[in-house]
């Protein structure tokens, strides 16, 4: 097992954390890999102080400085692609190829957008709206240091999210990774440590309840970027009313509704949701987990989907056949396994799967379940390989089911006939949806949620307005 670096990052300078050690596993095999120490109360005081002072004259830096630096850790995120991925592979129980191969090629992409987006920033052009002697300018300033909590689900992706607009718009930043998935974050840490300024960007460990709760809580942070659970977006946003007031960005999460009319292509859709609902073993806000189906075609859905996930191959993350790993956590691994048993307990129907796989590691098999939309395991976010199928009677009970849902981050629409499917599309509130397939990104496209699922855009030029404060200058002639 090699050795990972378990240091902070604050002002430039990597330091073991003084607080608690939180125990970091691979959950492909249930072991102990490191011990990371949390950040104490002193050291995340250092590490906003740093950010502060850095943000000074940061924010003074030409977009074309912004842009260069940017572009400089893509640069270096490709070239040390190899090992960031067996870091986040080991430590996340991702398939390696995938997170080499397409994570870490996203993540490079996101910090090249934003780097470009930062040399166009759209402003009004100065105007005498007020009289001949007034001439008003709008301007985009940075927001100050901003507080990201980033998941464990995508550590390197994610941060790239919130790191790349924030960066891009001249701000500074303390990021705190999950407790389960430090080590990745605390590699690119020092990618960004030999590229930024000391103090831009700032990496502290540790829990939710004490360190994320002490850094967001923080008076000198302006904004709390969060990708998370609805739970922890209460309690951003209750420290966002504090002494002062803080802007907030949250995503928490989603149970995505795949609505198929009944001339849908089955076997399109079937292929899509092998990866759609299944990748990084279902443990992603957007995956297709919930079909809602015509009821004229549902058996037939029903039979592929099981043929289907019955073929998926899983397990360790180093194997090249694998299409995903285990879940994250044995926590997480009983949490899915409860939802499951608690279906089966209130009638619903187990189609294939349905239970903990392996003598070691926290697998857990992918599973299809016939279940009434009422039912917690089609309301709930599971977080895992698991997927229910509903039928509905018209396209109109569809909509009106997925639209009941306390969330609203992703959905999907399939049908042969365009026009039905638009029309389906436009009467769901959801932030994204797709129409004939499903979880396609764009880093051009804006990336958020309505309802519990949150606001704020990821990605996109919206996502760089996001991380700025907009405002007018008036002269007098």
């Amino acid at each position: 097992m090699p050795a990972f670096d378990t240091r902070l990052l604050i002002n430039g300078t990597f330091v073991a954390g003084d607080g608690t050690p939180e125990k970091t596993f691979d959950p492909a095999r249930g072991a102990l890999i490191a011990e990371v120490n949390s950040a104490s109360v002193l050291q995340i005081e250092a590490a906003v102080a740093a950010a502060s002072k850095a943000f000074e004259s940061f924010r003074r830096t030409t977009p074309k400085e912004r842009s260069l630096l940017l572009l400089s850790i893509a640069d270096r995120i490709l070239a040390e692609a190899d090992a960031l991925a067996r870091v986040e592979s080991l430590n996340a129980g991702k398939p390696f190829r995938y997170v080499k191969a397409g994570e870490l090629a996203n993540v490079a992409d996101v910090f090249r957008f934003f780097a470009g987006a930062a040399r166009n920033m759209q402003g009004a052009v100065g105007v005498n709206y007020r009289s001949a002697s007034m001439t008003s300018l709008v301007r985009r300033d940075p927001v100050g240091v901003i507080a990201s909590i980033a998941p464990w689900n995508y550590p390197l992706l994610m941060a790239a999210w919130k790191l790349a607009p924030a960066l891009a718009a001249g701000n500074t930043v303390v990021i705190k990774p999950s407790e389960n998935t430090p080590l990745s974050l605390i590699a690119l840490g020092a990618i960004l440590n030999d590229i930024l300024p000391p103090g831009v960007v700032n990496v502290v460990c540790g829990n939710g309840p004490d360190v994320g709760q002490a850094l967001i809580s923080h008076r000198d942070v302006r904004m709390v970027s969060l990708t998370g659970d609805i739970r922890t977006g209460r309690a951003v946003l209750q420290a966002a009313a504090g002494e002062r007031i803080k802007r907030t960005h949250l995503e928490l999460g989603g149970k995505a509704p795949v609505i198929v009319l009944k001339d849908a292509d089955i076997d399109d859709l079937v292929g899509t949701l092998r990866e759609a609902s299944f990748y990084n073993a279902g443990q992603d806000c957007t995956a297709a987990c919930r079909i809602l189906v015509d009821r004229s075609i549902a058996a037939d859905v029903e039979d592929a989907m099981k043929s289907m996930v019955e073929s998926l191959v899983y397990g360790e993350p180093e194997r090249d056949d694998v299409e995903f790993g285990p879940v994250i956590s044995a926590r997480q691994q009983e949490r899915i396994a409860g939802f499951v048993d608690r279906a089966r307990g209130e009638g619903a129907e187990v189609l294939t799967g349905g239970e903990k796989t392996g003598s070691k590691g926290f697998f857990y098999a992918p599973t299809l379940v016939r279940a009434p939309f009422a039912a917690e395991i089609a309301q709930k976010e599971v977080f895992g390989p698991v997927v229910t199928v509903t039928a509905f009677d018209d396209p109109e009970e569809a909509v009106r089911l997925a639209n009941s849902s306390e969330y609203g981050l992703a959905s999907s629409v399939w049908s042969a006939d365009q026009k039905a499917a638009v029309r389906v599309a436009d009467a769901l509130e959801y932030g994204v949806t797709w129409v004939n397939t499903h979880g396609v990104f764009a880093t051009e496209m804006p990336h958020g949620g309505m309802k519990n699922s949150g606001y704020g855009s990821d990605l996109s030029m919206q996502s760089l307005l996001e991380y700025t404060q907009i405002r007018h200058i008036m002269l007098a002639s």
